[in-house]
């Protein structure tokens, strides 16, 4: 059972858990933007992004005694590999989709 978080850690559990938040989001922001309005510069700035996610789960992980525990280190090791390689498989799958639906049209206009 994992022990409950201590009152001392209480601000260090909020914080990292809001920062977690931020910058998961502004990892798949700065992602998508340099995507989809072809701005290759930004992508650096996604994996720094991505970078203070990993900081902040650890950090968060810590605090919250997650890491006493295989299964949870296990999922925390998940969720950051997941958030990393979802949006590129998410831009892949919108790229061939739009493709496939650009295809339909050129054929149906001929």
């Amino acid at each position: 059972m994992i022990e409950p978080v201590a009152l001392a850690d209480f601000f260090t559990v909020f914080f990292s858990a809001a920062m977690v938040i931020l910058t998961g989001a502004v990892y798949a922001l700065l992602f998508a933007l340099s995507r989809v309005k072809g701005l290759p510069r930004l992508l650096p700035l996604a994996y720094l992004a991505y970078a203070g996610l990993v900081v902040s789960a650890v950090f968060l992980a810590d605090a919250a005694n997650l890491f006493k525990s295989g299964f949870w280190t296990l999922v925390v090791a998940l969720m950051l590999l997941g958030y990393f390689i979802a949006p590129h498989a998410i831009w892949k799958l919108c790229v061939g989709t739009h493709a496939a639906e650009d295809t339909d049209v050129a054929h149906a206009s001929k």
